[in-house]
């Protein structure tokens, strides 16, 4: 196997976050896999670079013997350039070029899929289901990866509403009730 496919095969889904609709992987989860996987792994913060009132900033990882380097504009909680962003801005911005030069190696790279396609304006969240409708769906999931799957696509008020039959459902697959 080669070494992307090794690292595309690590099941992050456990460590996503969501936000305003966008999958997040923590660097700390990022770097904790791709450092069980290669040891030698390192990595390189670019001078970051103005465009006009943006900033860009870039990250070089090295992983199996092989350099790959990202760009990421800094970014907003909406994925919108910040105007003149500030330390603590670039610094989260670093992190996450970070994130996305190691899903280029192959862990995690789904979170990335059609971040290039071209903007379109927000599409209107959903009314939320309700709890009946929601364990409808529960009751035909017969794996861990079938629950997780829903959660992943769940609204905050969503996964609130039915969290303890999540919980049980889960122990229920694990073979642990």
């Amino acid at each position: 196997m080669n070494h992307f496919e090794q690292l595309a095969k690590i099941d992050i889904g456990k460590h996503i976050e969501k936000k305003n609709n966008l999958s997040y992987l923590s660097w700390a989860h990022a770097v904790d896999q791709l450092m069980r996987q290669d040891q030698t792994a390192n990595w390189v913060f670019h001078e970051p670079q103005m465009f006009g009132e943006s900033m860009m900033v870039s990250c070089t990882v090295t992983a199996f013997e092989k350099a790959i380097t990202m760009h990421l504009p800094v970014m907003d909680h909406r994925n919108q350039a910040i105007k003149n962003p500030d330390s603590f801005q670039v610094n989260k911005n670093m992190m996450r070029c970070l994130v996305k030069g190691i899903a280029a190696h192959g862990l995690g790279l789904y979170i990335y899929a059609g971040e290039d396609l071209p903007y379109s304006e927000p599409v209107a969240e959903p009314e939320p289901r309700g709890k009946p409708e929601l364990l409808a769906l529960l009751s035909g999931m017969t794996t861990e990866a079938e629950v997780k799957g829903l959660w992943a696509e769940l609204t905050a008020p969503e996964r609130a509403s039915i969290k303890t039959e999540v919980a049980t459902l889960g122990k229920q697959i694990k073979g642990e009730a």
